[in-house]
Formats: C-alpha cells, sequence, structure tokens
C-alpha cells in the first residue's frame, strides 16, 4: 500500500558550498514560485534554515507534486536577522548570496525569476548552490 506523502509530496534536496563559518549566524534557503522571487521572503513556498557551522550544507524540502517549476534564493544571515543586510551604500548586499542556475547579483538588481527558474526535470538528485560573498 502507498502512503498518502508518496503521492503528494516529492523531496528537493538542496546542497549550499562555499560558506564561510568564520561569519557565524544561519544560512536561509528560500523556493519560491514566480511570486516575490527573490526579495519577498515571506511570499516563499517553502523556507528553512539551519546554524553555518559547515561548508557544505544540504536542505531537505518535502514538497508538494503540483510545484512543477520554483527558483531558489538563498543568503548567509550572519546578523540572523532574517534580512539580506547592506553595505555601507543601502544597496549592495554585504552578506552572501545564492541563486538557481548559477545566477548572480547583476548591475541591475538580483536575477529574475524567468531565468533562475527550474523544473523538475533539469535537476538530479541534488542542486547544489555556491554563496557568493561580496
Amino acid at each position: 500500500m502507498l502512503s498518502t506523502t508518496s503521492l503528494t509530496a516529492t523531496q528537493i534536496n538542496i546542497s549550499v558550498n562555499d560558506i564561510d563559518t568564520k561569519r557565524g549566524g544561519y544560512i536561509r534557503v528560500y523556493i519560491f514560485g514566480e511570486d516575490g522571487y527573490p526579495k519577498k521572503h515571506e511570499e516563499a513556498l517553502y523556507a528553512q534554515n539551519k546554524k553555518a557551522i559547515e561548508s557544505s550544507i544540504l536542505f531537505t524540502f518535502e514538497v508538494d507534486n503540483t510545484l512543477k517549476e520554483f527558483a531558489i534564493k538563498l543568503f548567509h544571515d550572519e546578523n540572523g536577522d532574517g534580512k539580506v543586510s547592506k553595505n555601507w551604500t543601502g544597496i549592495y548586499p554585504k552578506e552572501g548570496l545564492g541563486f538557481s542556475n548559477n545566477q548572480k547579483l547583476g548591475m541591475f538588481g538580483p536575477p529574475n525569476y524567468k531565468n533562475s527558474k527550474l523544473s523538475r526535470d533539469e535537476f538530479s538528485e541534488v542542486i547544489n548552490i555556491s554563496i557568493v560573498y561580496p
């Protein structure tokens, strides 16, 4: 007999790499649909955080099978406030960030959903994302 979980949920594994553990704090990972990506964390479909105590951390999410595409944002929340802290300019982040599809911050801000999105067919057992520090 199949369990209800196997019929309605799928596991997504995200490996966060290149973590600078000397900075302390937490690694926060968000899975978004198109709405809110990448800035409105409260609109993320799924979210987790773990202490930044290892250079690579695996996050496992049980997501609904109806989720066919999504984008991932993660950041190193050094001060534990749940927000991406900015540098002295008030514009540029001073904490490390990472995005799905190897997207990076650009001259005009964060990547968009279209370039960051993944479909279930596009990834293997583990999605690897490295944190890029300013």
